[in-house]
């Protein structure tokens, strides 16, 4: 077995980290378009509600279990019942693949923050991005031209992985959150306030909190907003669990809930004040509305802000590269948190070390994650994308909070954690919350999920769902049906 201690050195370590990984791309390039495309202000309310009924009730319900076993996700779950095995390693596995593409996306942003310097997308940053930098291809021969540029920048970006990982949790992940953390905090607040203080920004501020009242009556405003909430806390992901399974004896987990709670929410809300502000201002400037510009994902990133700077003048030499900067920042620190789930779950099993572990992980990754360096990459990683976080881990949510509230039985939890929280105290409003109410919403959103894959697929991205379905299910199968060489992989001691 591994004599690697895995444990947080502090409490700080633990929250900081926690708020890595919900503070990652999804709260730059996807809340800001969702809030404004739901209703504006109006949108708050169903925010709001959704994390006070399914964001911090989930994360407790995720941080005592783990807390209580002490273990990896694979193991606690094996402990609670043998035949749920194959459900521990799902998710583990499923967060992996996650990060497999994040690195893709962390090396194109490696890329754009040296070209942020000299503005070097040029005049048109749409044809850069997709024809001279992706070399992007509809057609799935494209998988085999290899773009050399993106494979060296995400090596880069494995590398310094691999360093961070392959310490000791404390020496490692904890120290650089303290500092990757508040330094992603600081440099969203330099870019926020000079973007309020462009012309133009406060056309983008009333687009984006103009109110729309009549959408509350809209099923889909609130299913966006429970669906932003799962995404936005990494909740069922297994990342809350391990993390929360290496505390110390004394955490005050309802308390810690809170606060990394509320850090990401403050957190994305800041950064919409910022996105708003500069499309306001490209708004006032090509005379084109904001409506007509506003977009999410790598469309935002690496277009949109790419077309601002251009015509920012000097300004824009320092807040591109600062921008770019908080971008790779959120990144690795969302990236490093997904290879801890099962990188905790191999130690348990197979007895390896964290070193060990680490660094063939992320070997395999790098080679896997080769294929989104090619010119039909861009393409598999919006498939991969769709069916990890619309299908699968909506139903490993699912499945984890029935596991956890019915079958582990949730109130064994009420007493433990209210001894040592400094807040709210858990009640009977909280078991109804993970009994019965998070099952019924996380499955319409799964549902929903489904339904718009399936009217939105084209025939690729049908097929190639179905591959990696396949590879996520019989990668799970065989880490579960493999022996154990852990001699106390079936031996977990409870604190509850």
């Amino acid at each position: 077995m591994s004599k690697d201690k895995n444990e947080w050195g502090s409490n700080m370590s633990f929250i900081l980290a926690m708020i890595g990984s919900a503070v990652g791309l999804g709260n730059i390039w996807r809340y800001p378009y969702v809030l404004y495309s739901n209703g504006g202000g109006a949108f708050y309310i169903p925010y709001i509600v959704a994390i006070l009924i399914m964001g911090i009730p989930f994360l407790i319900l995720e941080y005592g279990v783990g807390y209580n076993f002490k273990s990896s996700f694979s193991k606690a779950l094996t402990k609670i019942s043998s035949k749920w095995e194959y459900l521990g390693w799902l998710l583990p596995v499923a967060v992996f693949m996650i990060m497999i593409y994040y690195s893709a996306i962390l090396g194109w942003d490696g890329i754009y923050i040296f070209m942020s310097f000299f503005k070097g997308w040029g005049a048109d940053p749409n044809a850069y991005f997709t024809s001279t930098l992706l070399h992007a291809s509809d057609s799935y021969t494209g998988l085999a031209s290899f773009v050399p540029l993106i494979a060296v920048s995400m090596i880069v970006g494995w590398v310094i992985i691999w360093f961070i990982s392959h310490r000791d949790l404390e020496k490692g992940l904890g120290r650089v959150s303290k500092v990757l953390v508040p330094a992603l905090f600081i440099i969203m607040v330099i870019i926020v306030g000079f973007s309020l203080t462009l012309p133009g920004a406060s056309v983008g501020l009333a687009e984006l909190f103009h109110p729309n009242w009549s959408l509350l009556t809209d099923f889909g405003i609130w299913m966006a907003a429970f669906g932003q909430i799962v995404f936005s806390l990494s909740l069922g992901m297994s990342i809350a669990f391990t993390y929360a399974s290496y505390t110390k004896d004394d955490a005050d987990l309802v308390t810690n809930t809170i606060s990394i709670a509320l850090a990401n929410s403050l957190f994305e809300n800041f950064a919409a004040l910022g996105v708003f502000s500069i499309l306001g201002y490209m708004s006032l400037q090509s005379g084109i509305p904001v409506a007509d510009i506003v977009t999410q994902g790598t469309g935002l990133v690496f277009i949109v802000y790419p077309t601002v700077f251009n015509v920012l003048g000097q300004w824009a030499y320092v807040l591109g590269p600062l921008f770019f900067f908080t971008v790779y920042l959120a990144g690795l620190t969302s990236i490093l948190s997904t290879i801890e789930p099962l990188s905790f779950s191999i130690q348990n099993k197979f007895g390896l070390t964290r070193k060990r572990t680490m660094t063939i992980l992320i070997i395999v990754g790098a080679i896997c994650s080769m294929i989104y360096a090619t010119s039909y990459g861009s393409n598999v990683l919006g498939y991969v994308d769709t069916f990890i976080n619309q299908i699968a881990l909506l139903l490993g949510v699912v499945l984890e909070c029935i596991i956890f509230a019915w079958v582990f039985k949730a109130e064994k939890l009420i007493d433990f954690m209210n001894a040592r929280s400094k807040t709210i105290k858990l009640g009977k409003w909280w078991l109804v919350i993970v009994k019965y109410i998070l099952p019924i919403f996380i499955t319409v959103v799964w549902i929903g999920g489904i339904i718009d894959v399936v009217n939105s697929a084209t025939f690729d991205q049908l097929v190639f769902t179905i591959i990696i379905a396949a590879i996520l299910l019989i990668a799970t199968l065989i880490f579960t049906l493999l022996p154990a060489k852990s001699s106390d992989w079936n031996e977990t001691e409870e604190r509850v």
